[in-house]
């Protein structure tokens, strides 16, 4: 499948490495091209729409978005529906301001989209690095009479430029990302499509979904509604990304290295749920950083260290979830920890508490009750509180594996980002992935320990407590989301 034919047309800043042929059967020429919208939820910097655009435009046809939402999406609720449901809003009215059609359908991704590929020139989708993601675009791939193309928009390098096997930790990633991020470090230019979108047949468009209002939207689908909307603290979309992510440069940024670590305070981005639905680019996100650093040296200071998290900490989880065919696994973990930890599983724990206990932050620790209900109130819970609670749930279950069963579900359930590369490996980190032995303890054996006099060491836990309360008043009285 290494034919020039297949590949697409790519627009200035797309790296060819960026593409990768799914079929090996040749493009058509009617129809139109179809850019298949699933992991990459937004219309700027997205180097697969543009692709498919410029694909359009070169074979003379018009080009077709269309986003397929499905009830049975794994793990997900109304939480993260109404969250995608925004960024949705705003790709649809992007998409219509530059003439590009795009159709919001209901039912099984790869059945629907699929159809619309029988009568599809090209078919254009972004990456993934999931299990049914993957499966998804190879159902695809085999369906669709025509060529099918994936373009990685997701990551700055991709996975497979990157390295070739499952890395094992951050040290053994960061040269290789960094060494080629450069390379990889390009907006696509946007294109004005040539073809009116007349051209499209009527029936494409029929039993389109309304993506104008995403509570209505909402409301139509049958799914998980016992985990409620957090639109009060991170509403989603593009348009709410970036004006987060312009409030962290102008107000944050400089205090980022600094305070990164200080749960008392938010000097984070809060972009790791944009992420995750691809409602921002992460080379946006690299780019604009440097800019403001350029011009500010308090964010100079801080500029390696947030690459450091966005790039290759990111990048080093998305490797684990396309490497490893059980990312989501107790087993996945490396020999040393299960080993470890088997040897301890039948340690005497502190204390022990039911799945139904940890859901409702009733344990014996403010701090861990606390960091729970920050999750359940905000989908969103600071990154050195979620180490501290994943640790903590590890001490309180008996069975090592039913403690990392038990992490993963909360997590996936709570998080906005849940249910993502970066939670199946940070989950994994609680128990031992990317990580060395340590000094051998008790329940832990030689996996990494969290202690709440550690925290009160190097936080300020009385802030912290006081933040999540006032989290808790305004979750409770709907206030709007104040910076």
């Amino acid at each position: 499948m290494n034919g020039a034919f297949l590949y697409p047309t790519l627009p200035r800043g797309t790296h060819r490495l960026r593409v990768r042929a799914l079929n090996d059967k040749p493009p058509g020429n009617t129809g139109y091209v179809l850019y298949w919208m699933q992991h990459a939820q937004r219309s700027e910097d997205n180097h697969a729409l543009e692709s498919a655009v410029a694909t359009s435009n070169t074979l003379g046809l018009p080009v077709l978005v269309v986003f397929v939402v499905t009830d049975a999406y794994p793990e997900a609720s109304l939480r993260h529906y109404r969250f995608m449901a925004e960024g949705l809003r705003d790709v649809a009215a992007a998409l219509s301001a530059r003439g590009i059609p795009f159709v919001l359908k209901h039912g099984s991704p790869s059945e629907t989209v699929s159809r619309l590929a029988e009568k599809a020139a090209y078919v254009i989708c972004d990456g993934a690095y999931l299990r049914h993601l993957r499966e998804w675009r190879g159902r695809v791939a085999r369906a669709a009479p025509v060529a099918v193309a994936e373009v990685e928009t997701d990551i700055v390098v991709p996975v497979e430029v990157t390295s070739n096997k499952r890395e094992y930790a951050a040290r053994t990633i960061r040269k290789k990302v960094m060494s080629r991020i450069e390379e990889f470090l390009e907006r696509p230019a946007p294109l004005a499509p040539s073809r009116q979108p007349g051209h499209i047949p009527r029936w494409v468009f029929d039993d389109a979904l309304d993506p104008g209002d995403p509570a209505a939207l909402c409301d139509t689908l049958d799914i998980d509604r016992s985990i409620g909307e957090v639109s009060w603290f991170l509403e989603g979309g593009g348009r709410a990304a970036k004006r987060r992510f312009e409030e962290f440069l102008a107000d944050r940024a400089h205090l980022y290295e600094e305070n990164r670590n200080e749960p008392a305070v938010s000097d984070t981005s809060y972009m790791s749920p944009y992420l995750h639905f691809g409602h921002i680019s992460p080379i946006h996100l690299v780019l604009r950083m440097r800019e403001a650093a350029h011009h500010d040296g308090g964010i100079r200071e801080s500029l390696d260290g947030f690459i450091e998290q966005l790039v290759v900490r990111r990048e080093l989880a998305q490797n684990y979830a396309y490497f490893e065919p059980n990312y989501e696994s107790f087993e996945a973990l490396p020999d040393w920890a299960k080993t470890t930890l088997g040897e301890h599983a039948s340690d005497q724990r502190p204390a022990l508490y039911t799945l139904d206990d940890l859901s409702n932050a009733r344990t014996g620790d403010e701090y861990w009750n606390a960091a729970m209900r920050e999750m359940r109130i905000t989908g969103y819970m600071h990154n050195h509180m979620r180490m501290y609670w994943g640790k903590k749930i590890l001490e309180w279950t008996a069975d090592p594996a039913e403690a990392f069963s038990r992490t993963l579900y909360l997590n996936n359930a709570f998080f906005l980002d849940g249910r993502d590369p970066s939670s199946y490996a940070g989950v994994a980190w609680i128990f031992g992935l990317h990580d060395r032995a340590w000094p051998e303890r008790a329940v832990f054996g030689k996996v990494r320990t969290m202690k709440a006099s550690g925290l009160e060491r190097k936080c300020n836990m009385p802030g912290y407590l006081e933040k999540v309360e006032q989290l808790a008043r305004r979750a409770e009285g709907r206030q709007p989301e104040r910076s």
